[in-house]
């Protein structure tokens, strides 16, 4: 029986046959589910080919990335393997008029509007993510540790270990903003350093005790969106100086003018700006939750999935935060997690009706990641290749969203985990009701498939 390394070694190698060989790859890296590939020459590649690769759930393009679902774990793996087996051989020597025409063939068929700059900001919150995992599950373990039916008089009896519970899952928001800092110069070309410094400025306690324009200033006052703007102009003035300035003082003079102009704009400008931003999304966002009910709770959750296929979800993640930030919960995440859960009842239809035994398969290996929140197999695997399946995932977490919109569940969670594992970080009180939310969003999906079928897929 062959071992899950010579599964990955043989994928790895059945992938790299298929895209035209290793002097084909321009840009090889990997996301949580997905093996990405950006080719010299689009011509060589057999995407039927690897598409009924044993191990390939499914595929999608984003500009001029093709992306090869192959769930969670494995992308690595695969990725890694891969690597291993390229010998840096040149590129083709394609010419370089037809890869141009590819690259716009394919950004101008495949990117949404924005979605570009979008992705961009999201790289900024996504190396984060393992933090706001470890926080929103041991925040969730604190909840559950402080209830005397589940863990007696533990919290009463032993108080230093729920306080230093709280440290730890709480320290992610303590240097929030000097990580955001840091990333942003990171994606926008600037200095890390640089970046983290602003941020310690905009989120400095002195800043209270100092008084401009008749009023205290706040500290931390717009959050990440103030740390966002002012990282934005950093790196942008960090790269006119370094074309302006002789190089002999550059070194010097740079960081000293860098940060004494982009602080004075900040504090005087960019902060304030950032102020009412932040206390219109956060405001905003939960007016329309509580106000909305259950049509904004349908809207937001029935859309998602169409965003995420077009990238524009990533431009949700500074809302995620501050809603955090502002509020100490998150009533957005669990609404949006309903449309993953949608997809779940899809499988489960297209299991029980098709009869392609490789298509069972599938969906076999999907439902489990699905459930756990990671939905991309089922997405690219599943139900969008068949179409209607796809659309009655929507519709059940459409369902799903407006009964949890309804009931008002929140989490203390920004984004990082969805599905089943969410319920650990739901604030206290809601859990059973997200918990019947995503019963009643399962069998709405499965409903909803169910009744508008599918055109089943031949062996």
């Amino acid at each position: 029986m062959a071992t899950a390394m010579d599964k990955t070694q043989l994928l790895a190698t059945q992938i790299l046959q298929r895209v035209g060989g290793e002097s084909n790859i321009s840009k090889l890296e990997n996301c949580m589910t997905r093996v990405r590939v950006e080719v010299h020459d689009e011509q060589l590649l057999d995407l039927k080919g690897i598409q009924t690769l044993d191990g390939v759930k499914g595929y999608i393009k984003q500009g001029e990335q093709h992306q090869f679902v192959v769930g969670p774990g494995a992308a690595a793996k695969v990725v890694d393997a891969m690597r291993e087996l390229l010998s840096g051989a040149p590129a083709p020597a394609a010419s370089q008029d037809l890869i141009a025409r590819n690259k716009a063939d394919a950004k101008s068929k495949y990117s949404a509007p924005m979605s570009g700059a979008l992705r961009q900001l999201a790289n900024v919150f996504i190396p984060l993510i393992p933090a706001f995992i470890a926080s929103g599950l041991i925040m969730g373990i604190i909840n559950l540790l402080k209830r005397p039916d589940i863990a007696g008089s533990l919290a009463l009896d032993y108080p230093n270990i729920l306080g230093l519970l709280g440290i730890f899952g709480g320290a992610i928001f303590a240097i929030m903003n000097i990580l955001v800092g840091v990333n942003a110069a990171r994606v926008f070309g600037g200095s890390q350093a640089m970046g983290g410094v602003m941020a310690g400025i905009l989120s400095s306690p002195a800043l209270a005790q100092i008084t401009l324009f008749g009023e205290a200033l706040q500290p931390g006052r717009g959050g990440v969106i103030a740390v966002l703007f002012v990282v934005a102009l950093m790196c942008w003035l960090e790269k006119r100086l370094r074309q302006w300035l002789p190089e002999s003082v550059e070194l010097i003079l740079n960081p000293l003018i860098t940060t004494l102009i982009t602080a004075t704009l900040a504090i005087v400008i960019l902060q304030p700006l950032g102020g009412v931003i932040s206390d219109a999304i956060a405001h905003g966002v939960n007016l329309a939750i509580d106000k909305g009910g259950l049509v904004v709770g349908a809207i937001l959750a029935g859309t998602f999935l169409p965003l995420v296929l077009s990238g524009l979800h990533q431009g949700l993640v500074p809302i995620h935060v501050e809603l955090i930030q502002a509020h100490g919960s998150n009533p957005l995440l669990p609404i949006l997690a309903m449309a993953g859960v949608g997809q779940v009842g899809a499988a489960i239809a297209v299991y029980m009706k098709t009869r392609n035994a490789r298509l069972k398969k599938v969906i076999k290996g999907a439902l489990p990641v699905g459930i756990l929140g990671i939905g991309e197999p089922l997405i690219f695997g599943v139900t969008l290749p068949l179409g209607r399946p796809f659309i009655g995932a929507c519709l059940g977490g459409a369902v799903g969203g407006a009964l949890i919109c309804y009931w008002k569940v929140a989490t203390v969670i920004t984004f990082g985990i969805s599905g089943l594992p969410l319920a650990l970080t739901i604030v206290s009180g809601k859990v059973m009701l997200y918990l019947a939310g995503i019963l009643i969003t399962v069998l709405a999906g499965f409903i909803f498939t169910w009744m508008m079928g599918f055109n089943d897929p031949e062996e």
